[in-house]
């Protein structure tokens, strides 16, 4: 029995790619490729590896890597306009290039920032760096995030995205154990359509969702 998609929840799934150590899985209606939860680690392993990073806001080269998603979003936000950094990591650095440009931010992450009232409120734009690859219920938590977006606001994620089947079994980002998600850029449109979204790609591995300002409105006030 296939398993089912852990973004759209079809059944429509099919066998894709097996290395040495797990499989992975293609969804026919949002092409999302994912990892059967059979192979996933468990919450203590996962956190190991993540406690191995050294991220900071006083790495240059860190902060260069992050300005891919930093410039184009930042380009397109009012001046003022308030922001959540999800998946902040052990080192938060996109969050304070934010504040530094005059957007105030909260951040959440659910090993080093689980603080859930940060997700009760609304915000201009919610930003996710290699996060999205991360999740287990992508299509749960991508979701959580758009309800969490004003009309007009902004989703900024940046996840290395699936280009075709031969290029996916020499992938290194694949050979990460906390790699579960991956994204192609028709599955950010499937996931675009789904939410009333539209969708920019500045670069290879960003993409920008705008919610629609038809979308349910939502009261000014409710900010943090």
């Amino acid at each position: 029995m296939m398993p089912t998609c852990p973004l759209c929840a079809s059944a429509d799934t099919a066998f894709y790619h097996r290395d040495a150590w797990r499989d992975y899985h293609r969804c026919e209606r949002c092409t999302l490729v994912f990892v059967p939860p059979t192979f996933r680690l468990a919450p203590e392993e996962e956190r190991a590896v993540y406690d191995q990073h050294r991220n900071s806001p006083d790495d240059p080269g860190y902060r260069r890597f992050l300005a891919r998603l930093f410039e184009p979003l930042h380009a397109r936000l009012e001046q003022g306009a308030r922001g959540l950094d999800f998946g902040a990591g052990p080192g938060p650095t996109l969050s304070v290039m934010f504040e530094e440009a005059g957007h105030p931010m909260a951040i959440y992450d659910p090993f080093y920032a689980p603080d859930p009232s940060v997700l009760e409120h609304t915000y201009d734009f919610i930003t996710a760096t290699e996060v999205a690859e991360h999740l287990f219920s992508p299509g749960k938590e991508l979701a959580r995030l758009v309800g969490r977006l004003r009309p007009g606001g902004w989703l900024g994620l940046m996840t290395k995205r699936v280009t075709d089947h031969a290029a996916f079994t020499r992938w290194h980002y694949i050979l990460d154990p906390t790699h579960v998600s991956f994204f192609s850029e028709s599955t950010f449109r499937w996931l675009a359509n789904e939410h009333d979204m539209s969708v920019e790609f500045p670069a290879g591995d960003v993409v920008l969702l705008q919610r629609r300002w038809r979308s349910a409105s939502v009261k000014a006030s409710d900010g943090f």
